[in-house]
């Protein structure tokens, strides 16, 4: 048998789809990462993130058998993923953002620069930047978060939104603009 890294994913669909929960496993592993750090995204704390990303897990593995294909494995799981974290923050009402120091991909970025101020100056634009795109409705948020922050093409964007490439495209443009009215509205117009 070949190592995992060397599976095909599409293998590894197909062999989940017929009940290996090994195969769905290495699914896991290949993609825990990143959809933990979109359901972030959407979801007040780290804990909650954990559970909705196990949740979003448990979903597809019980719809695997019916997955067909007709998208990429992991635009699937998004579109899950995402739909739990709706699901699971219209339950309860939204706490105080999420610091994004705390977001391991943030923490792991280098620090361009040790003078003390343009650190200061660039924690508080990813600050605002957090709190700007935490105030955009879900759809909007998504489409940032997919397009800007995951760096999906848009075609895959728009496929685990299940929308139009130009839809997207548009509610894209829409959410980029009040993202940028957050900033201007937090340091003043015109100040950067």
């Amino acid at each position: 048998m070949r190592p995992d890294s060397a599976i095909e994913e599409s293998e590894l669909v197909a062999r989940s789809g017929a009940g290996d929960r090994e195969a769905y496993e290495e699914l896991v592993r290949r993609h825990a990462d990143r959809l933990y750090a979109v359901v972030l995204r959407f979801v007040a704390d780290r804990e909650e993130a954990q559970e909705v990303t196990q949740e979003a897990f448990i979903r597809a593995w019980r719809g695997i058998s019916r997955f067909e294909g007709r998208s990429a494995f992991f635009t699937w799981l998004y579109r899950i993923g995402i739909n739990e974290a709706k699901r699971h923050g219209s339950r309860r009402p939204s706490t105080e953002p999420l610091d994004p120091q705390e977001d391991p991909r943030m923490l792991d970025a280098p620090d361009w620069s040790d003078a003390p101020q343009t650190v200061l100056e660039q924690r508080d634009l990813r600050n605002a930047l957090d709190r700007a795109i935490r105030t955009l409705p879900d759809g909007y948020r998504a489409t940032v978060v997919l397009r800007d922050i995951e760096g999906l093409s848009t075609r895959e964007a728009a496929e685990v939104m299940e929308l139009s490439e130009s839809a997207f495209k548009s509610r894209l443009h829409r959410a980029r603009l009040a993202v940028r009215a957050a900033l201007d509205e937090h340091f003043g117009k015109g100040e950067w």
